[in-house]
């Protein structure tokens, strides 16, 4: 076998732990510096004031519905266009390839419109605070109206991701990370003669940053990949390749996005208490993305390794994959609910400059969240498995009963009959929830597509 060859095929032939720490580490890592500059974003925007860290927060939702778009499209790609070369269909592989960068162009078009007419409103709805109003209302119409890095950077990455070269992505993102945090005090206080943007500032570092991991991913995919071909040249969309991607990916958008619909209901739910209770909130979800990130990464290494032996209709290779795969994730979770449990106020205070009144707030909340952590680990790559063997609607139906039908409903009645500090209850309730659904269809998906493979 000639090293081309097994480069072209190590998903399909290299030791299960080697291939998925290979194709993850990469990953994990890059999503961990991406947590934390997303982590850096909000301790600079947090030395403004407490409404502009609030109006950060009640952004958001939209922030996750537009990754939710792109990563749920990414998906998509990335499931049909692994499964593709699995099957040795390299014209199904490039189609894929090149109607989700199409896919990618217009969402990115979608979005400037949303953002460019909708976001005082959607300041409106939640706040009537002049200051959160406005400093909400530019950050959202600037990462809005400018959001071709954000989905042209996670398109790009799912193709290679797609061919297993991972480790290309850990560099576009690492260095579009590090383009950020640099940038985000020099805009955000006008330091070196430039003028003090503030929280438009932070917006601004963030897309500058997602447009140069853009570029070097574009660049990386275009002299690194050559598994596959994405010359535009002549594109003309394929109707079959776009459902087919769809498939998969419309389901995992919908899951994503529930997650929007659940932020924005929890920041109206908080709200009835005070603003800093919904920038608690907004700071969790800083905080907790340094755990689940590297769960993720892991599983965009997993993804197209089952995607690719499902094509090769290799069993073994999938269950290995599978267990293995939990195991790193719930330990990870775990390490995340040490964490959480030992040193809330120092994380509060060290990096967010916590008043008095944020720590009473969060301490409990941290701790009585990050419980979740112990089911959520084995939740989060039932759901990659799911998207991987084509059924992204089981992902869907765990989402919309864990965010929709648990969280907010008892959320609401939580805070209601019991005050704030029952209300973070209604995640970790959730989590339970969630953990015997995903358990009872992983099984189901099992005994369906993978026992029956030779």
């Amino acid at each position: 076998m000639t090293e081309t060859t097994m480069q072209e095929n190590k998903m399909g032939v290299m030791p299960v732990p080697k291939l998925l720490i290979t194709m993850s580490l990469p990953m994990m890592i890059s999503m961990l510096v991406q947590a934390l500059y997303n982590i850096v974003d909000s301790m600079f925007v947090a030395k403004l004031s407490e409404e502009a860290l609030t109006a950060v927060s009640l952004a958001f939702p939209v922030q996750n519905l537009m990754i939710a778009v792109a990563a749920g499209t990414g998906v998509g790609i990335n499931a049909l266009l692994s499964r593709n070369l699995g099957e040795k269909n390299f014209e199904g592989a490039n189609n894929a390839a090149k109607n989700g960068i199409f896919l990618g162009l217009m969402s990115c078009l979608l979005f400037a419109l949303i953002g460019g007419l909708s976001a005082h409103t959607f300041f409106r709805a939640q706040t009537d605070n002049p200051v959160i109003l406005t400093y909400g209302t530019q950050y959202m119409t600037i990462i809005c109206v400018i959001s071709v890095g954000i989905f042209m950077q996670v398109t790009f990455e799912r193709l290679m991701q797609s061919t297993g070269k991972t480790i290309y992505n850990m560099i576009s993102q690492g260095t579009g990370a590090i383009v950020n945090i640099i940038l985000d005090p020099i805009l955000i206080f006008g330091l070196f003669g430039l003028p003090r943007l503030e929280v438009a500032g932070a917006a601004i570092a963030t897309i500058i940053g997602q447009l140069v991991a853009v570029s070097i991913s574009f660049y990386f995919n275009l002299t690194r990949n050559k598994e596959i071909n994405i010359n535009m040249m002549h594109f003309r969309p394929h109707a079959r390749t776009i459902a087919a991607i769809y498939a998969v990916g419309v389901p995992s958008i919908i899951m994503q996005a529930i997650g929007s619909v659940m932020t924005f209901g929890m920041n109206k739910i908080l709200l009835m208490f005070s603003s800093t209770a919904a920038a608690v909130f907004g700071v969790y979800f800083k905080l907790q993305s340094f755990i689940f990130m590297p769960v993720f990464g892991l599983n965009n290494g997993m993804i197209p390794i089952i995607a690719y032996n499902y094509g090769a209709r290799n069993k073994k290779r999938i269950t290995q994959t599978i267990w293995l795969s939990v195991v790193i994730a719930v330990s990870l979770m775990l390490v995340g609910l040490v964490i959480f449990q030992t040193m809330p106020e120092f994380l509060l205070r060290t990096l967010f400059d916590a008043s008095d009144h944020m720590v009473e707030i969060g301490v409990p909340a941290l701790r009585i969240i990050s419980l979740s952590f112990l089911f959520a680990g084995f939740c989060i790559v039932a759901g990659s498995v799911f998207q991987a063997l084509g059924n992204g609607v089981y992902s869907l139906i765990v989402s919309a009963a864990r965010q929709l039908f648990v969280i907010l409903p008892v959320a609401y009645i939580f805070a209601r009959v019991f005050g704030l500090h029952m209300v973070w209850w209604s995640i970790a309730i959730a989590e339970i929830v969630s953990l015997t659904f995903s358990s009872l269809l992983l099984r189901r998906i099992y005994v369906k597509k993978i026992k029956p493979l030779p």
